[in-house]
């Protein structure tokens, strides 16, 4: 049997990278501006054999089994532009990356379908959406780093990841990062981030390494999903210090593998005991370590993602075959 053939759009680099880890064919399709969502490949990550381009105008006459959205602008138009009639009648998965923005309790998903999968990245999310009729199940984050890039710590700063700081303000947490910053050493990276003063941004293939000698992970936002790279971090054996909100709450224990607090100058003590305690900052570390390896491993990722594909496309193809993606997973743990 066939592996499933998924019609996807590029629109989380780093999670699509993950995503085609799993057992299936994926289509992207790309138009000649190469812009989110028609990007394709790109050049920053390095995908299998599994994931192909295809012109977007060609998309109707492509043989696909399943149709998995990754943004509301591929749900609610994208969709009616490149796939044909029949096409739009397929079995469907509606990815939701984010949790809701306009009210945090009573804003209505724009999937309202009972034919229509639709699919949070954490239970936090699936607990904020007000879904309706649409069938729900969470699938949580996978990921993997390079085996070699292991926590050292030997940097006396703290480490924070975000893309565009300035320009997502107080949601991302700006306001936060810039009042720790002014009593503790921290260091942005990120798309945008010389517009704070930041370091800029870092490949993210290179960013385990990269930040593996610091000696924490600091992450400020107070309103999203889990970030992958605070996963991506306590998988190299970093502490992550952060606010205690949305999915956080369950991912980091305090004492454990690092510190959550809503009081930002509880959080400042912590970095401060962690910038003076290096041995303190190696056992929290190989505490986020052990719970990244049991919860957020990619071999149950993507062996969920399989069920979710195969669950809802019926008796069409398999997945049950050799992983074509396997060669990239090979050099990373």
């Amino acid at each position: 049997m066939r592996p499933l053939r998924i019609l996807t759009w590029h629109v989380h680099g780093n999670y699509l990278y993950y995503l085609s880890q799993a057992r299936a064919e994926f289509f992207l399709p790309v138009k000649p501006h190469r812009r989110n969502p028609y990007g394709g490949l790109g050049a920053t990550f390095p995908f299998g054999p599994n994931v192909h381009e295809v012109p977007a105008e060609a998309v109707r006459d492509l043989d696909i089994d399943c149709v998995l959205f990754q943004s509301h602008q591929n749900y609610l138009e994208d969709q009616y532009e490149i796939l044909s009639e029949a096409q739009q009648r397929l079995p469907r998965i509606m990815l939701e990356h984010d949790p809701p923005r306009e009210s945090p309790t009573d804003t209505r998903h724009p999937v309202d379908d009972p034919n229509v999968l639709l699919v949070h990245v954490t239970h936090f999310n699936q607990l904020m959406w007000a879904s309706g009729r649409t069938p729900t199940r969470v699938i949580e984050h996978g990921v993997f780093v390079p085996a070699d890039v292991r926590y050292s710590g030997e940097l006396e700063r703290g480490i924070v990841v975000v893309n565009h700081l300035r320009r997502r303000g107080r949601r991302l947490g700006a306001d936060v990062f810039a009042e720790a910053r002014e009593l503790v050493p921290l260091d942005l990276v990120g798309m945008g981030a010389e517009e704070v003063e930041g370091l800029g941004e870092i490949q993210p293939l290179e960013l385990p390494a990269f930040e593996s000698r610091y000696r924490f992970f600091f992450n400020p936002i107070r309103y999203t999903s889990l970030g992958l790279a605070v996963l991506e971090a306590m998988m190299i054996g970093m502490p992550v210090v952060g606010l205690a909100t949305t999915e956080m709450v369950t991912v980091i224990q305090s004492g454990v593998s690092g510190y959550l607090d809503t009081n930002i100058e509880n959080l400042i003590a912590r970095m401060h005991e962690l910038l003076c305690t290096p041995q303190e900052a190696h056992r929290l570390g190989e505490g986020a370590r052990r719970l990244a390896q049991e919860r957020f491993s990619i071999q149950r990722f993507a062996r969920d993602w399989e069920k979710a594909f195969a669950h809802v496309a019926g008796g069409v193809g398999a997945v049950r075959v050799a992983a074509p993606s396997s060669e990239p997973a090979e050099a990373f743990s």
